[in-house]
């Protein structure tokens, strides 16, 4: 049984995607590790990437070369000065100079040293391979990038695998059946059930620290998005609309910080439109960033960045001002647990699901964690989930430009009014009077994920990619 956290679930890491930006950089950072384990990295000679399917139709707009450069230049996603994204790239490029791991120096021309192949590979859409020269002997590792930043390696047929992944947590959950089986059980809320399982891995205050660093990243998130005037980069020349709508709706409270800034909206309006509004403008400031090369919170996914911090504002804010970190731990450990039951059961990658598998599972990890928050029960926890995924289903993956931009920042909103929706009707349902079960909803997705046309997964071969152009933009 596979074992993932919520920090599974939820990394922090650069924009625009968690598939073809973070994924390729962690595979990138993992193929260096694998040298130096072997010996071999201080006598690599010269180095060369392959993307395949998904990673090459849209790794352009998905920014997968500039995450391929700086992860094998040794950065890390989650503490390198955004500002210096630009410049470390620019410099190879202009150079053909790579600094390898940070230590070695390779000539490296990204324009021949990273080879876009439009063929898919066979066990995944996002496949990539890392070849390396050493005493003029080439070596190639393939890693294939399988959603929310989640990487795994291709073995050679006859080498030995074990297959079977060994869960260390006292209460593994591969379905929502099990899930509330041990919430009855051990009579706790679904938080505690993940809680205990955390707390296997890891210490109590790890966590907390980590939770919070989760937490901070995502509000600093909001906060960057809805103070930032502009356009997108990519050419699309789409406008940041969250600056725009803030600026309509805010409070005149002063404020100097992200914290601040919470207490400042909690004094502005909160009629149904301004809730629709504040929501909005909170999921489409995340993704705004995401789109610029920023640092978000995959959840579970770059694309779908915005649904999950939105809705835990919405709740801090708007539904309970009294909300403290207690209630954003549990509201991300149920998101956490939620997530990683569509991960195992069906996918979180729009290159294999479509939209559904992103924008939809995010919508189903909000509603459910919205749902304990507002005092729910963990069945209805779970028919939060199900009803946000069940109007998902089907959701096709097809970016304009390959830019995480149209319509994926708008489809963040709607995703996160979808799980508020959801949770109400959630939390006016009787369990016994449910049809569908969760696990019946993710069954069905992964179903429909394969049924579905590779042109509507994240290639920018079908829908509004190939609808509108970008002369007409």
């Amino acid at each position: 049984m596979e074992c993932i956290s919520v920090f599974d679930m939820l990394k922090i890491g650069i924009g625009p995607s968690s598939s073809h930006t973070l994924g390729p950089w962690r595979a990138a950072e993992r193929w260096i590790n694998e040298l130096k384990a072997s010996q071999k990295f201080k006598n690599v000679e010269s180095i060369t990437v392959n993307l395949y399917g998904s990673l090459s139709l849209t790794g352009k707009g998905h920014a997968t070369d500039y995450a391929i450069m700086l992860g094998l230049s040794g950065k890390d996603p989650e503490t390198i000065p955004v500002e210096q994204i630009e410049s470390t790239v620019n410099a190879i490029k202009e150079s053909h100079i790579l600094h390898f791991g940070g230590e070695i120096q390779l000539v490296f021309n990204p324009k021949t040293n990273i080879i876009f192949n439009r063929k898919f590979l066979p066990f995944h859409a996002n496949g990539m391979s890392f070849t390396s020269v050493i005493s003029g002997k080439k070596t190639t590792s393939k890693f294939y990038s399988i959603g929310g930043g989640f990487v795994v390696k291709e073995e050679r047929k006859n080498a030995k695998r074990n297959f079977e992944i060994k869960c260390t947590f006292p209460y593994p959950i591969d379905k929502g059946t099990e899930l509330l089986n041990y919430c009855k059980q051990l009579n706790k809320p679904i938080s505690q059930v993940v809680l205990e399982n955390e707390k296997s891995i890891r210490s109590s205050e790890v966590i907390d620290r980590e939770l919070q660093r989760i937490w901070d990243t995502m509000l600093e998130c909001m906060y960057l998005g809805c103070h930032t005037e502009g356009k997108l980069p990519g050419g699309l020349n789409v406008r940041r609309r969250a600056y725009d709508i803030y600026q309509n709706i805010k409070s005149n409270k002063p404020y100097s910080s992200p914290v601040e800034w919470i207490y400042s909206i909690r004094d502005t309006e909160v009629k149904f439109r301004q809730i629709l509004k504040w929501v909005s403008c909170f999921a489409l400031a995340v993704n705004e960033v995401n789109a610029s090369l920023g640092r978000v919170v995959t959840a579970p996914t770059n694309g779908s960045a915005g649904v999950i911090p939105a809705v835990l504002m919405y709740y801090l804010v708007i539904e309970n001002h009294d909300g403290n970190f207690e209630d954003i731990k549990r509201f991300l450990l149920v998101a956490g647990e939620i997530g990683s039951i569509f991960k195992k059961g069906a996918t979180i990658s729009a290159a294999m699901g479509g939209c559904q598998a992103e924008i939809g599972v995010s919508s189903a990890m909000a509603a459910g964690a919205l749902t304990e928050l507002l005092g729910g029960t963990p069945e209805q926890v779970l028919v939060a989930a199900e009803i946000a995924m069940e109007h998902h289903l089907g959701l096709t993956c097809d970016p304009i430009g390959g830019l995480v931009q149209i319509p994926c920042i708008e489809r963040n909103a709607m995703g996160a009014i979808k799980a508020i929706n959801a949770a109400e009707l959630a939390l006016d349902t009787s369990p016994e009077n449910v049809k569908v079960p969760l696990d019946k909803v993710v069954n069905t997705m992964w179903e429909t994920a394969k049924d579905m046309n590779t042109k509507y997964k994240e290639t920018s071969e079908g829908g509004l990619a190939v609808g509108v152009h970008l002369s007409d933009c």
